[in-house]
């Protein structure tokens, strides 16, 4: 990791924000604690990320509430020369906040309210530091909701599911975050000694959606929104594995309104904390977990059946005790495991079609060291399956072994165990984010260390 930066430069940019602003929250060395907090984010889930980050900490951590205080810190700190990391909920899992090189966290949780909502179209206009879970709830009364959240909904805030998601719950229907409609514009600041204030339209935008806050510090958000569907959360179980993968696919070429499809193997059907009346799984009950809307019940649990599946357990979203399903999906599966397996890590991959195949060169390879955790998403708007394995952790030796398998048997890999916003994706340099960060933070002091391409361009 690059140096920390010097101490005389935060003791200046700290009596900077002071003079401005005495009412900023400002939080420095005597504050250990709440530094280290608010530095994190649940990179552990990676036993390569932890050495490598687990010693960067911010050296200075500012509140802001309003856009203008934003303002305020962004020019103070590219004023002083001072590295400057934008923080939501810190619910990432790639360490997208953490302050490789000390200097200053900006914490955007009080830039929190939902500015507009066209009735007309649906167009949300809302504050990079909201909850998801409470834009949920201020949305549903008007009929509307989130197009795309993840496992983490009630804690997440939405500012940093763009800049450092990907996707989630409703990518069956919507796709991923960067799929052209899922992002319509973005208020920014940039960081230049006298900040400029930006309305980005949805073009303009998408360099600076997951780009983990390097390119721009992201104040607010125009997203569409779906209408709302009281979804029935069902959990189906099914004798073998080749059933419950059979009856995925061929969900995705139905005509049932669904939100989410998620396929669980049996060890980690085994212990993970299902819903209050949910029946524990039979020895060896694979399970498929559907979020569908009330018509599919006429015909859906019937059409399993016929598939070898029985229907365990259905109930409302929103209405059933204990955790809802969707905390069982996407990275909320890793959580529950890790929780009680802290020796196992994780990947990320879409699947090559067919998808059996590489799913069972993959296991006779590596056996009960790779448990099989699957998610279906549109991709370019067609039906896939993307995959999250539980690891055994070996080693990065083997890691590096298992990657280059999947890469062989023809899976697209989202790398979690990297710092870099190009490694984590598709490996590849996207121009336009180096030069939208050349745009808004020419001086490179956004989240330095996180944007390859900025860190291997000339000069």
């Amino acid at each position: 990791m690059a140096e920390r930066c010097p101490e005389d430069q935060i003791t200046a940019l700290a009596a900077e924000l002071r003079r401005l602003d005495s009412a900023l929250p400002l939080l420095g060395a005597e504050s250990p604690l709440e530094l280290e907090r608010l530095s994190r984010d649940y990179y552990d889930y990676s036993p390569v990320l932890v050495p490598l980050l687990q010693g960067c900490r911010a050296q200075l951590v500012a509140g802001a509430t309003t856009v203008e205080q934003v303002l305020l810190v962004a020019g103070a700190c590219a004023r002083q020369g001072v590295p400057l990391t934008v923080r939501g909920a810190g619910t990432g899992n790639y360490g997208q906040c953490v302050p490789l090189q000390g200097g200053l966290v900006l914490d955007l949780s009080g830039l929190n309210q939902l500015r507009q909502l066209d009735e007309a179209t649906g167009v949300l206009e809302v504050e990079a530091g909201a909850l998801m879970g409470a834009i949920e709830k201020q949305l549903a009364p008007r009929g509307r909701a989130l197009r795309l959240v993840p496992s983490t909904v009630r804690s997440a805030s939405i500012g940093g599911f763009i800049a450092g998601g990907s996707g989630g719950i409703g990518s069956l229907r919507w796709g991923f975050l960067r799929d052209p409609g899922n992002l319509l514009g973005l208020e920014v600041v940039t960081l230049e000694p006298e900040p400029r204030l930006l309305q980005l339209d949805a073009a303009a935008s998408a360099p600076l959606n997951h780009a983990y806050g390097t390119n721009g510090i992201i104040t607010a958000l125009r997203l569409p929104t779906s209408e709302a569907v009281v979804w029935q959360q069902l959990v189906v179980g099914f004798e073998q594995w080749g059933q419950a993968l059979a009856a995925a696919q061929a969900l995705t070429s139905t005509a049932f309104e669904l939100n989410a499809i998620t396929v669980l193997e049996a060890p980690l059907v085994s212990q993970l904390p299902w819903p209050a009346g949910c029946p524990a799984p039979e020895p060896g009950e694979q399970r498929l977990m559907l979020l569908a809307a009330p018509a599919a019940l006429e015909v859906l649990p019937s059409w399993l059946a016929a598939r070898g599946g029985a229907l365990r357990w259905q109930a409302p979203q929103g209405q059933s005790r204990g955790l809802p399903l969707r905390e069982l999906s996407w990275n909320h599966t890793t959580l529950h495991w890790r929780a009680q397996h802290p020796d196992w890590t994780y990947l990320q991959m879409l699947l090559p079609q067919p998808e059996a195949p590489c799913l069972e060169r993959l296991r006779e390879q590596w056996g009960d060291d790779l448990l099989w955790h699957l998610e279906a998403v549109r991709q370019q708007g067609a039906a896939r399956l993307a995959a999250l394995p539980l690891l055994r952790w070996r080693g990065e030796e083997a890691l590096q072994q298992l990657l280059d398998d999947c890469r062989r048997c023809g899976a697209v890999l989202f790398n979690p165990h990297v710092i870099s916003v190009e490694d984590g994706g598709l490996g590849v340099i996207d121009a336009d984010q180096v030069a939208a960060k050349a745009a808004y933070d020419p001086a490179g002091l956004l989240n330095p260390g996180k944007l390859r391409g900025w860190l291997n361009s000339p000069g």
